[in-house]
């Protein structure tokens, strides 16, 4: 059976998506002929680090040497961008409703890509951390996050599902072994393909049972 539940949390439980792509398209205007490459890696790897995508960026993208200042002012630019609209975003549809429904039945925790004191606060802010077990962003990985909870939890992989929006997020849960649910929004035609879909989380209750029937063989 599956017992517990691990969210992503921009663009699973908020629809905050959105608002970090723009902060990229913001941060990164002096370059507008590399925006269009920006945004489509940032979109693919929605799920990990703001600070690893910098790096990338000037890496692979730009072709130019990222100081330590650079990065910790574009951490500092970007997080002044996003905040705000994130503290007033809507929560994805059915997310209350799911968490309040199930906070019995499973065990639920966050692994995001978000700082994780900034993430505390959004989750603060939201009123929803009675929802969870454990909240986790970065600097820690998702992966080790995942490898943290099944281990001091004793927790099977076959007994966990995570929840993601970002092609990361599936490379992540099969790294694992754990199981994936990807919440499609139009970004990425390669989850909008992936077996175990919602659309948002009004879905999430039929595609856990269906997970656990598939796994029982019924």
């Amino acid at each position: 059976m599956i017992k517990a539940v691990i969210f992503d949390f921009d663009g699973v439980l908020i629809e905050s998506a959105e608002i970090k792509t723009k902060a990229f398209a913001m941060l990164f205007a002096d370059y507008p002929d590399k925006v269009p490459e920006i945004l489509a890696y940032h979109q693919k790897n929605a799920g990990i680090s703001r600070y690893i995508k910098f790096r990338y960026i000037y890496e692979k993208i730009l072709g130019e040497e990222l100081s330590l200042a650079k990065e910790s002012e574009l951490g500092e630019k970007f997080s002044q961008i996003v905040l705000g609209e994130i503290l007033h975003a809507p929560f994805t549809p059915g997310a209350i409703e799911f968490l309040s429904r199930n906070k019995d039945r499973y065990h639920f925790f966050i692994a995001s890509g978000t700082p994780e004191e900034e993430l505390q606060n959004i989750i603060a802010h939201c009123q929803l951390g009675h929802f969870f077990r454990e909240i986790h962003g970065t600097p820690k990985e998702k992966d080790e996050i995942v490898e943290d909870i099944l281990a001091r939890y004793s927790l099977q992989k076959e007994e966990v599902v995570f929840v993601g929006d970002a092609e990361s997020d599936q490379t992540l849960a099969e790294k694992v072994g754990v199981g994936f649910v990807a919440r499609v929004s139009g970004g990425s035609p390669q989850l909008e393909r992936y077996r175990w879909r919602i659309k948002d989380l009004t879905e999430l209750d039929g595609i856990l049972e269906n997970i656990y029937n598939s796994r029982r063989g019924v």
